[in-house]
């Protein structure tokens, strides 16, 4: 009887201890708003390096460029802390840059960075390597110019893009779902499949009629194949319960293939629309380099050969912004088809 009581009474002063270490080993909340500061003055902080920088290496650089770069520096630095003043009240724009912040910030530094090597050290040969400052002037005196060449882009890719998908999706399914087609056409797509699509160029150029044409179908070549594949591994590998079921209920062919196999396989064929949107890019520069006369393929090509690499870096800098906004597009689009994975598939 009093050793139960004893054991009763020892957690009461361990409870006690515990939450005294608790309390030191976790920060107070003071400091909380402090580290938030921090990260909401970074992307100021390194945009005013920047701007220092570019003011002590600016007399390596033409006047036109300097001003220009100078103006670009300035309105970034006004705009950040206009916004570390504005997200006091607005809480999904605090969220937005607590997160992106530190990315804003080391994208500025790199900048700095590359000032620094090109236009400040000379470390790398002109005219090959020019600094941000003629890239952005290239970009500004080039625009209207670039935004066509990224519209023609934009036409092109999204009809090869959609050919591909469609021709894919068909294949894949009649290739997954019936076995005749499986015999005939899985050889078939392990023969032409794996040729890269920028291979098949120099026929393509024969065979077309116009270099829109054989681009589109480069495109769509490019994104066939590994559309096709994932969906023939996702309505082949459709869970077989889900079928007998369906079949028990009544359950037709068509209503199988488009209401149960289909749904099931979608996780593969986002896969595959991510791997053939990645093939896309790369065939859609490649197709424009050599039969197409507009697009930013063929504005790299041109601007190489007058060598004039402030315009071909700025047309790098147009492809990135163009084909992660695709790519942010589609992950919006998996997002809203596949919520019902949200919490247990993670990408």
């Amino acid at each position: 009887m009093n050793t139960s009581g004893v054991q009763l009474k020892e957690p009461g002063p361990m409870a006690v201890a515990a939450d005294d270490t608790a309390g030191v080993a976790h920060p107070p909340s003071a400091l909380l708003p402090k580290s938030r500061g921090r990260t909401m003055l970074a992307v100021p902080l390194a945009t005013s390096i920047a701007l220092a920088t570019h003011w002590l290496v600016s007399k390596n650089e033409p006047l036109a460029d300097t001003h220009s770069y100078s103006l670009f520096l300035a309105s970034l630095l006004g705009a950040s802390l206009a916004v570390a003043v504005v997200q006091r009240g607005w809480p999904s724009l605090r969220r937005w840059m607590l997160h992106m912040c530190p990315i804003i910030a080391a994208a500025m530094l790199l900048l700095c960075l590359w000032e620094v090597i090109t236009s400040g050290l000379r470390l790398l040969p002109l005219p090959y390597f020019p600094g941000p400052a003629g890239v952005l002037q290239s970009l500004w005196n080039d625009r209207q110019l670039l935004l066509d060449s990224t519209w023609h882009s934009l036409l092109l890719l999204l009809a090869g893009y959609a050919l591909g998908v469609i021709v894919g999706l068909v294949t894949g399914i009649g290739i997954g779902w019936f076995p005749l087609a499986r015999y005939w056409g899985m050889p078939l797509l392990k023969v032409v499949g794996p040729i890269p699509a920028t291979a098949w160029v120099p026929l393509a150029m024969v065979l077309s009629p116009s270099g829109v044409c054989s681009a589109v179908g480069l495109i769509a070549l490019a994104v066939w194949f590994p559309v096709a594949m994932l969906t023939i591994s996702g309505i082949a590998n459709t869970r077989a319960s889900y079928l007998d079921v369906a079949r028990t209920l009544g359950a037709g062919p068509k209503y199988l293939i488009f209401r149960v196999a289909i749904p099931a396989a979608m996780p593969s064929i986002f896969i595959g629309l991510f791997m053939g949107l990645g093939t896309s890019f790369l065939t859609l520069i490649v197709a424009e380099t050599v039969g197409v006369k507009s697009g930013l393929g063929w504005y790299v090509s041109w601007a190489q050969g007058w060598a004039e690499y402030g315009k071909v870096y700025a047309a790098l800098v147009i492809m990135a912004a163009f084909f992660s906004t695709i790519m942010t597009l589609l992950f919006r689009a998996r997002d809203r088809v596949l919520v019902w994975q949200k919490g247990v598939i993670t990408w």
